[in-house]
């Protein structure tokens, strides 16, 4: 992934899935993740992850 993920839009997109969709929040989750380009949530949060830590060792 070249940028940032939106993690606002992530979170909104979610929300609205799960609340007005009335999809689970891993479901809403995932389709918030592949939104954004990831495979499913759990890519999502690991590319995060990642970009944390590896931008505070640098």
């Amino acid at each position: 992934m070249s940028q940032i993920p939106d993690i606002d839009a992530f979170e909104e997109r979610a929300a609205i899935a799960e609340y007005d969709g009335g999809l689970s929040r891993s479901r809403a989750e995932d389709l918030a993740a592949r939104a954004q380009g990831f495979a499913d949530a759990d890519a999502y949060w690991q590319w995060l992850a990642d970009y944390v830590v590896n931008r505070q060792t640098k």
